[in-house]
């Protein structure tokens, strides 16, 4: 048993000493592709999404200086006829490429060298008679001992594209770096002798030459077609709910805070270690701040690209933006346009991705915390101001004090203004979520909610563990605050909200874009209690 050739099972048996959801249905699927042409799996998703949790796990699974059996026999897999046909029955290669980079911090340029030496070291420990003494190219020493032996290898990279982000000016090393692994996995006769299958992780999709990849032979998974490999990019509503039964967490607050991610035929995926994080640390928080990615988040947020600030704003303001996400060249420095850091941020688990209406969105309320914290740190001082100011209109609200919740969203909406018509109903729209974007945290808010006999334009409903009163907005132009106010009365749209109990809000809002000097604001509002 060694580092990097045959690491035995003890990666997968500490994950199983804690709380584990079973993913090994994940093997079943890499076992149906084993000596095929789809042979080589590359699966990218954001950062402590488990990436590393499931090559341990496939380690444990084919690593035949071990036996595994014990660990998987209550475990999915257990219960697929492929299961025993694989288990412990290859020599596995498992390289963890950030554990070389952090060795090599002084010496990037010998990296790969580094690497493959390390690896042919325990080779040759290994196979004595196979390898040559002088040997320091893997894909040759590979295919040399399986020439002579017959025995295939199963070899597992994570975060192969670790090197990309880390030396990302040093295009040399990067293309040494896909000719090795086009050596190891270029497909003909001598790949298909020497490698039973592969299995990589990584954050980005494999880097694009143009509109090729730079592996071709690889079927990969994205956090924007994940296809088969779904049910392994995140949690499940279902397990989430098992896990919040199972210990006692809050269901409800759970899913407001790391849910939100929807792919074709899912509509809840979690972000895992967050979910993880709040069992075990008892407290549902940000814990993005925790990832380096989070420290690139600004960079990328006011990268200049036309069009970019104003998708984030909508965004911020609870609206979905259209995006490209077929020009993204899959590394960190060749972003272009608005779309490539949009899909970047898709990539990073920033953003979640709706492939049918092809927009990106904050898909919750850990995601739009740190949306929050990075534009603090900008110069986006309208959007800081409005943000800041959101707690206090919140308050106001509730309190019923309709001057400062009419000053609030003129500040919003002025800020709306960069990225939509002003007198358009979305600019207030958008101004609305983004003047109460801390609302989140009390509210599910829902556009024209039916209720009634008519449509509210915002219905904001409290969650179910907080105390805070039922709002019902209602927006109009050139009208009046009692206008809103009225419809809001004449349509009955208290109907379906009756059942959520406490108090009631009835929020009139109107925009007067002729309104002009200090005492005739653009906007007024009207607030009463539902008796």
């Amino acid at each position: 048993m060694g580092t990097y050739l045959n690491p035995g099972k003890k990666g997968f048996e500490t994950i199983l000493n804690s709380l584990y959801i079973d993913k090994t249905g994940l093997i079943d699927y890499v076992n149906s592709t084993l000596n095929t042409p789809l042979k080589l799996t590359c699966f990218s998703r954001p950062r402590r999404f488990g990436k590393s949790f499931a090559a341990k796990m496939l380690c444990a699974y084919y690593d035949r200086s071990c036996d595994s059996q014990d660990l998987f026999t209550d475990l999915e897999i257990a219960e697929k006829p492929s299961f025993a046909e694989h288990l412990n029955r290859y020599d596995v290669i498992y390289i963890d490429i950030t554990w070389f980079i952090s060795r090599s911090k002084t010496r990037k340029t010998h990296i790969l060298s580094d690497m493959q030496i390390a690896v042919i070291d325990e080779l040759k420990e290994r196979f004595p008679a196979f390898v040559k003494e002088n040997e320091v190219y893997l894909p040759d020493a590979l295919t040399g001992i399986s020439q002579k032996t017959q025995r295939k290898f199963f070899v597992i990279i994570d975060e192969w594209d670790a090197l990309f982000r880390e030396a990302k000016d040093d295009e040399k090393l990067q293309e040494d770096y896909v000719q090795l692994l086009r050596g190891l996995f270029k497909g003909g006769t001598a790949t298909d002798e020497t490698i039973i299958g592969a299995y990589m992780t990584e954050i980005l999709p494999i880097k694009k030459y143009g509109t090729e990849s730079a592996l071709t032979d690889f079927q990969e998974y994205t956090m924007v077609n994940p296809d088969e490999l779904l049910p392994y990019v995140g949690f499940s509503e279902t397990e989430v709910q098992r896990l919040c039964e199972q210990t006692g967490a809050d269901y409800e607050k759970m899913r407001c805070w790391y849910d939100g991610y929807s792919f074709e035929n899912a509509e809840s995926v979690y972000n895992p270690n967050s979910v993880m994080l709040a069992i075990r640390k008892k407290k549902f928080r940000n814990y993005w701040r925790a990832s380096e990615t989070f420290e690139s988040l600004k960079s990328y947020i006011t990268s200049g690209f036309d069009g970019l600030k104003d998708a984030i704003i909508m965004m911020l303001g609870g609206q979905r933006v259209k995006v490209d996400t077929s020009t993204f060249q899959n590394d960190i420095v060749s972003l272009d346009s608005r779309d490539d850091v949009l899909t970047l941020l898709v990539h990073l688990g920033y953003l979640a991705y709706d492939v049918d209406k092809e927009e990106v969105y904050i898909p919750n309320l850990e995601v739009a915390d740190a949306f929050k914290t990075a534009v603090k740190s900008t110069k986006w001082n309208e959007v800081n101001k409005a943000l800041s100011h959101s707690d206090n209109l919140l308050k106001a609200t509730i309190q019923g004090d309709a001057q400062a919740v009419a000053e609030a969203l003129e500040l919003a909406h002025e800020t709306c203004t960069s990225s939509l018509e002003y007198n358009d109903e979305n600019a207030l729209s958008c101004a609305i979520l983004l003047a109460y974007y801390t609302a989140q945290n009390y509210y599910e808010i829902f556009r024209e909610l039916p209720t009634g006999k008519g449509f509210a334009d915002y219905a904001f409903i409290p969650r179910k563990y907080t105390d805070k009163p039922a709002l019902l907005i209602e927006l109009k132009f050139n009208k009046s605050a009692d206008t809103a106010i009225r419809q809001i009365h004449d349509n009955r749209y208290d109907g379906k909200l009756k059942g959520f109990g406490g108090r009631m809000l009835l929020v009139g809002v109107n925009y007067d874009k002729d309104a002009k000097g200090v005492q005739k604001k653009h906007h007024t509002c009207i607030i009463e209690e539902m008796k």
